[in-house]
């Protein structure tokens, strides 16, 4: 009885064939273009369709394998898995690092980041003894012990396997990984640590160690973050990093070193941006390659195929204004990372830009992580975007285009001759200055930035400079390097040169005429102004512009602007201009068409939807005499 039941209720919705859907689309867009406005060409050249069918993953048979099965497009392991939830600890003092560490592990942390001094400051870790006193106590067999250290991680390496051989652990059950990465530090100071040929040496040797003494141990990393950072694409960064680590694998095996050795103790560190379902689609993309890759290398061991990923959320989108959306940003961030199977993450605290990590960022950052996994359980299901039409086409997309720029690089004679050349810097250049331009014209949205600013927000005392806005010295550097970038810099220094200024600018709204077009106009002018830090005055409505002035005039405004409708601009007298003109800077709000009798009248400035909002505002700053 159920069966006919149910039977007769799918008789009620009969299948529709996808030629149909397009009809009723064609019917109900009465005759506007397709393309235009259904079709999302993203940043990554890839073409998103307004819906996807069962029928879009008929030719995609790398979605047949399970998780943990090759190419591992859905994970590198069967069933629910669990990633290693990751916190970082900046190393100024050790007995402050230890107890930091022991109160992360007791908080629900599964693996420690040590990031060492900068140069120039204090070195730490010196010797075994210190070492030791840093991680007494703490199970070294049942978490991630991570070192930022660079150059330094032979060293590191040595000290942890003596700890180790000292307390009596079992080395296999050792993870972690030191981010010895030569190529992608030339990447971002445009020289080796010391030499190429050195470099490459010491590294040989460093793998050779760790595959006898910490056998589970990373100690290669491959710093995709670094693209990230610098404005690049998501395919951009997938494809760089894929050239990267096969320049390191095919050089380290002319060495001696064989394909096991190398990707067994490989680590990709990946940068996670908030656009949410492809940056899970890329995680699911860049296992897919870099299994294949491998199997080209005929290696021994199965596991050597899988990708290890380590990612890290975005810096590149942090802002300093309004830095409470940080949090949500990053939250978004870890849940793509999560879904698209990340093995380890790292939130950055939202203080990061502008700030040392406090207390209260640190706790934020870290219970992101533990809510997804305790809460919503993102750890207890493996590829939840599996069977997604959506994320699978995206999948095969990102696949297409990142396997594009691995197959361009290898043309150049690989990673580092393209590095040489200038062609990964040049490609990665352009794609952050088109972002930037994105951001300028409000067709991104950086709310808080660019669009829904704080009004009264201040932050000239909160923030250090220092590291809000880097300097990074090229000094002896043999290449260009990569410039790493905050989306949200050039405004920020916009609205913080305002807050340095000895007055903070009036702008008078002075709204008259149509009420619906007067209000859309002064919401969108209030919004405008208020990213540069401008005190902005509204007002309910005038009933003349002479009125308006006066109210202008009495709280000494700085600059008038205009907000009315088109009809109400054209009845505008030269005598209402001339004495708004002659106490504050006059805008009008919109692109009128008597905007050329308006001109004609002394009126030159103008805002609307397709102004560069960032090109404006510098304009207007440098009018009021105020230097970025």
């Amino acid at each position: 009885m159920s069966t006919l039941k149910n039977h007769q209720l799918f008789n009620e919705f009969p299948p529709v064939s996808t030629e149909e859907w397009e009809e009723k689309i064609r019917q109900d867009l009465k005759g506007a273009d397709y393309e235009k406005k259904l079709v999302w060409q993203t940043l990554e050249n890839i073409r998103v369709q307004p819906y996807y069918r069962k029928e879009h993953l008929a030719d995609k048979e790398y979605l047949t394998p399970l998780p943990g099965e090759f190419p591992y497009v859905r994970g590198n392991k069967a069933g629910s898995y669990h990633w290693e939830i990751r916190q970082d600890i900046k190393l100024d003092d050790i007995e402050t690092a230890h107890q930091k560490s022991q109160f992360y592990l007791d908080h629900g942390v599964t693996s420690l980041g040590y990031i060492f001094p900068s140069a120039g400051e204090k070195p730490l870790l010196k010797n075994l003894a210190e070492f030791s006193r840093l991680l007494r106590d703490i199970p070294l067999d049942r978490i991630g012990f991570n070192f930022i250290c660079g150059y330094n991680a032979p060293k590191i390496v040595n000290m942890l396997q003596a700890e180790v051989e000292f307390r009596k652990f079992d080395k296999a059950r050792i993870r972690g990984s030191v981010d010895f990465d030569p190529l992608g530090y030339l990447t971002i100071t445009g020289k080796f640590y010391t030499s190429e040929d050195a470099d490459f040496e010491i590294l040989t040797h460093l793998l050779q160690f760790v595959s006898s003494h910490l056998p589970n141990y990373h100690a290669l990393a491959i710093n995709g973050c670094y693209f990230h950072s610098a404005g690049s694409s998501i395919v951009q960064e997938l494809g760089y990093s894929l050239a990267l680590a096969n320049d390191y694998l095919s050089r380290l095996t002319d060495s001696g070193l064989t394909v096991d050795t190398v990707c067994h103790h490989l680590q990709f560190n990946l940068g996670i941006g908030s656009n949410y379902f492809m940056e899970i689609a890329r995680l699911r993309a860049a296992r897919f390659l870099w299994a294949n890759i491998m199997e080209a290398y005929h290696p021994e061991k199965e596991g050597s195929k899988k990708m290890y990923i380590h990612s890290i959320t975005s810096d590149w989108n942090q802002t300093l204004f309004d830095p409470y959306m940080n949090v949500l940003r990053g939250t978004t961030e870890s849940m793509s990372a999560v879904i698209g199977g990340t093995d380890s993450l790292l939130v950055r605290p939202f203080t990061d830009p502008y700030k040392p990590i406090t207390n209260f960022s640190d706790r934020l950052a870290r219970n992101i992580q533990i809510i997804l996994n305790e809460e919503a359980y993102l750890g207890k299901v493996a590829d939840p975007g599996a069977g997604s039409y959506y994320i699978e086409n995206l999948t095969d997309s990102i696949i297409e285009e990142a396997w594009k720029i691995f197959l361009k690089v290898e043309a150049e004679g690989g990673y580092l001759q393209a590095l040489k050349k200038g062609i990964v810097q040049t490609d990665i250049e352009k794609t952050a200055q088109h972002r930037y331009h994105l951001i300028a014209t409000q067709r991104e949205v950086m709310v808080g930035t660019n669009q829904y600013p704080d009004f009264n927000e201040s932050v000239k005392h909160e923030i250090d400079e220092e590291i809000a806005f880097p300097v990074t010295p090229i000094g002896d550097a043999i290449i260009v390097p990569l410039k790493k970038y905050r989306y949200s810099m050039e405004f920020e220094k916009l609205r913080l040169a305002t807050e340095k200024h000895t007055h903070r600018p009036k702008v008078f709204i002075l709204t008259f005429g149509d009420l619906s077009m007067r209000r859309a106009r002064a919401t969108f002018s209030c919004n405008f102004f208020a990213c540069a830090g401008y005190e902005v005055i509204d007002n309910p409505g005038f009933s003349s512009v002479k009125e308006g002035a006066k109210a202008a005039h009495k709280v000494k405004a700085d600059m008038v602007v205009l907000c009315s409708s088109d009809d109400e601009y054209a009845t505008l007298t030269s005598e209402d201009l001339t004495q708004l003109r002659d106490n504050a800077i006059l805008v009008v709000t919109g692109a009128p068409k008597c905007m050329d009798e308006l001109k004609a009248k002394g009126i030159e400035n103008y805002i609307h939807f397709r102004s560069n909002i960032l090109e404006t505002l510098t304009y207007y700053h440098q009018i009021l005499g105020i230097s970025v």
